[in-house]
């Protein structure tokens, strides 16, 4: 039975519909489950953290031959000991400061006075302090007098308070057991789960291997897999580490300044700095209120506001790159978001756990192909490659942008390698969909300008001088993410020629004539080409092969040692030879070379190079800068000038020598 082809149709536009709302429905489904499983799922994914961390100590014992599970133990119970030695600490601070508070109330009270006196009659500044001062009184509890109705002290209506009944037994019993019991039960899940994963390592991580669908290439997934849990664990580890440090700086720094409670904030500092970018301002408004409670002047409260600009820069912009990098991989909106999201699921353990948690996330994206998708949601890696970016630019107009970008690439690498690997790139990408007739004449236009618009900015960025005689190249910096995918500079980049490391034939003004095919974007990649070699010692002038073909004929064709023909675009061999066999005619001793900038088949090149009978076959802006660099200082055969030069490809103008 044929199907209805309406009926068809119909269902092949509905189905993005389905799929987009079966996607709405799983996200919902999941962030249900993980808020309704929370109770389970929050001491299972701390042991899962937990054991990132614990997994290197763990095989240093291996190492020195100790069995598994005696080491596995040995391990946890001295870190859980260490946690609830923390807690212990924690508690008693908090209840030691608890009972110091009342003490720092007259101070705040004659800061609020005086702050109130300095702001009278200023509008809005002296409301917000009567407000506080509003907010003070009612927290404050009432007069024992006054709740017992003693009218020579009353100022007030009598104040009735009704007190609950006293609670039974059993009622005690389970208030205690329901605040105590609930902080246990969900310890001893994440012991006993951090037990059980660091003895079952590799049995989970076969079973991970299957579920990732790995079991076709174990090579690969393994290696994946193995890739995933270092990088996650020296993350962690790095991340632990450089927080306790943070935290032991500030503890120390608030009990020389004399803030209460210096090891409370400190291990506070320590853990709320797991909260990227808001949680090292969260750690210091507590110690700030109380050193402006205790001090009745403001010296301790600058001393602890400086403590925390000082330590903080220098921890995240100092020492975090040294140790894991810039970032953590994490686009900035992506760790937002997860924090929201988290803290919305779990509450305040969430907002802990965000940024590990996405990490994870992130990793999973970038080495299981099915999840592939957290790596661009999440993932602070650029969406497109440099090349996309660069034509995304152009077609939107919008040249700005990819100039910026350009001058970030020059400050690590060379123009030529820029235009190599983004510029020239793009530009073939513009090609792709002009071959595909998706471009019209305008857009054509509005793209060429934008590139060259580019390329003029571009090519006023300096270049470093050197000879070919003893000199080295400059040590590669540390590059940026959107870099990495581009190669190394080579040797020539750096090179700028002189007039008397020319051979003779080429020391006219212009000894290079550079001829683009045709179309906006062959034009724009003979512009980079030419400004390539001018930029490197070797002027050049620039002619379309329809202007030549309309008469048009370069000046001083006798002082031409090169002719470059840049192709873009395919175009037929035998034109090609028929074009370079009239350049030959038309200049005797010219040497030619043809830039196929598309063409990467080395059999395809070779069989290019015997049909052309070129001089010079390049494919890249680096290959042709390498070869007429060379050909330029090479001693060249005194030209025959006596013979009539004929017209160049094109034309039928002759013209005496």
């Amino acid at each position: 039975m044929s199907e209805d082809p309406v009926t068809a149709q119909r269902l092949k536009q509905g189905l993005p519909v389905f799929v987009a709302l079966a996607s709405i429905l799983l996200v919902v489904a999941t962030m249900a489950a993980l808020y309704l499983g929370r109770d389970i799922l929050v001491p299972v994914t701390l042991a899962i953290l937990l054991s990132f961390v614990l997994v290197p100590a763990v095989r240093m014992l291996r190492r020195i031959h100790v069995p598994r599970a005696p080491a596995v133990l040995l391990v946890v119970v001295i870190v859980f000991g260490a946690l609830f030695g923390i807690g212990s600490l924690i508690a008693s601070e908090a209840s030691q400061l608890a009972a110091d508070l009342p003490r720092y109330t007259q101070v705040m009270r004659t800061k609020i006075k005086d702050l109130r006196g300095a702001t009278a009659g200023t509008g809005t500044l002296s409301r917000i302090v009567d407000m506080v001062q509003d907010l003070g009184a009612t927290l404050q509890p009432p007069p024992a007098a006054e709740v017992r109705g003693d009218p020579g002290s009353r100022t007030h209506p009598l104040t009735v308070e009704i007190s609950p009944a006293r609670a039974s037994v059993i009622d005690t019993f389970q208030t205690f057991a329901g605040s105590i019991l609930h902080p246990l039960a969900t310890t001893g899940l994440i012991l006993i789960f951090t037990i059980f994963i660091l003895l079952q390592r590799e049995d989970l991580r076969n079973r991970a291997i299957r579920l990732a669908g790995g079991s076709g290439d174990l090579r690969r997934t393994t290696a994946a897999i193995d890739d995933a849990t270092s990088r996650l664990s020296r993350f962690f580890l790095a991340q632990l580490a450089l927080n306790i440090a943070f935290g032991l700086v500030i503890g120390i720094g608030l009990w020389l300044i004399g803030v209460p409670s210096p090891t409370l904030f400190g291990v506070l500092a320590a853990i709320l700095r797991f909260v990227p970018y808001i949680g090292a301002v969260i750690s210091a408004l507590l110690p700030l209120i109380l050193a402006a409670a205790v001090d009745p002047g403001w010296t301790m409260v600058i001393a602890t506001a400086g403590l925390f600009l000082v330590v903080e820069p220098i921890c995240g912009h100092v020492i975090e790159p040294l140790l894991y990098g810039h970032s953590t991989g994490l686009s900035p909106i992506a760790v937002i978001l997860a924090a929201t999201i988290w803290t919305f699921l779990w509450g305040p353990i969430g907002l802990v756990l965000a940024t590990p948690l996405t990490v994870c996330l992130v990793v999973l994206g970038r080495h299981v192909e099915r999840l592939w998708y957290l790596d661009v949601l999440l993932g602070d890696q650029p969406a497109l490659s440099p090349p996309e970016i660069f034509y995304q630019r152009m077609l939107a107009g919008d040249p700005v942008e990819a100039i910026d970008q350009g001058w970030q690439f020059l400050k690590e690498r060379a123009l030529v390698t820029y235009y190599d690997e983004v510029a020239l790139a793009g530009l073939l990408l513009a090609q792709e969909d002009l071959s595909r007739g998706t471009l019209d004449r305008v857009r054509q236009d509005e793209v060429g300008a934008a590139i060259r618009t580019v390329v003029a900015r571009l090519g006023t960025a300096p270049v470093a001088r050197r000879t070919w005689r003893g000199s080295t190249r400059l040590p590669d910096t540390e590059t940026a993410a959107a870099l990495a995918a581009i190669g190394p500079d080579r040797q020539v980049a750096g090179i700028v020629l002189g007039r008397e490391d020319l051979a003779p034939a080429w020391r006219s003004a212009t000894p290079v004539l550079c001829v683009s095919s045709r179309g906006p974007f062959d034009e724009a990649a003979t512009l980079m080409l030419s400004q390539i070699l001018a930029r490197h010692g070797l002027a050049s002038q620039i002619l379309s092969m329809a202007a030549i073909r309309g008469g048009e004929r370069p000046e001083n064709p006798d002082g031409l040692a090169l002719i470059c023909f840049s192709y873009l675009e395919p175009v037929s061999l035998s034109q090609i030879r028929f074009t370079v066999r009239q350049a030959r005619a038309a200049i005797p001793g010219v040497r030619i070379l043809v830039g196929f900038w598309r063409e990467r088949d080395p059999a395809t090149l070779d069989r290019l190079r015997r049909a052309t009978s070129a001089d010079f076959l390049v494919t890249s802006l680096n290959e042709a800068l390498s070869a007429v660099l060379s050909a330029s200082r090479e001693p060249t055969p005194p030209r025959v000038v006596a013979a009539p030069v004929k017209a160049l490809p094109g034309t039928a103008r002759t013209a005496a020598a």
